[in-house]
């Protein structure tokens, strides 16, 4: 897992080899430049959605800035060593999901597959970001707000979907739940 130091430190070097300025980088992402410089100082560490949006402003695929090591193919994530995969999200304790990277140290990836952990009663917060994603659920039940539209998906379903349309999930029933999510963002 990279920690907040390590993001920190690689949101800054790759902008920095832009030449942009952190008003520059909050610009172009659409990421408030408070949140850019708490992120560089490595006071907080991104929310998923925030750190898409800075990877995709910075020309750069989401892994850059989570993983910690190269490994050989095939990458092989234990279901009981899902932990020490979790990926950074100092917006865990806002937007209440855990996220667990099912490939680090693979850097020549075109896919970001998850497993993700959703609490029980947490309210929506749409987002948007370029890109596709494949969701499907493992447990519990979850609703997907896609747009205007809401579709509750049991263990087994599935949802793929443009992920420019402003989208939120959680988890019904007053229980946890959890999916697999698979994100593509073309460079």
């Amino acid at each position: 897992m990279a920690d907040q130091s390590k993001v920190a430190e690689r949101i800054r070097t790759y902008r920095e080899r832009l030449g942009m300025s952190e008003a520059d980088l909050a610009a172009k992402s659409g990421v408030a430049e408070e949140v850019v410089k708490s992120v560089e100082a490595g006071e907080v560490l991104p929310a998923l959605g925030v750190l898409t949006k800075l990877s995709r402003a910075l020309g750069q695929r989401l892994g850059t800035f989570m993983d910690d090591q190269f490994k050989p193919d095939p990458i092989v994530t234990r279901a009981d060593s899902r932990a020490s995969a979790e990926v950074p999200s100092a917006g865990r304790t806002e937007d209440g999901y855990t996220y667990y990277s099912l490939a680090l140290g693979k850097p020549d990836r075109h896919l970001d597959p998850f497993f993700v952990e959703l609490p029980a009663d947490l309210p929506e917060r749409p987002a948007s970001h370029e890109g596709e994603e494949l969701i499907i659920c493992i447990s519990g039940e979850v609703e997907l707000e896609y747009g205007t539209g809401k579709t509750v998906l049991k263990p087994g379903d599935s949802a793929y979907y443009n992920s420019v349309v402003k989208h939120a999930l959680r988890a019904l029933g007053g229980k946890p739940a959890s999916i697999y999510g698979i994100v593509y963002m073309p460079f």
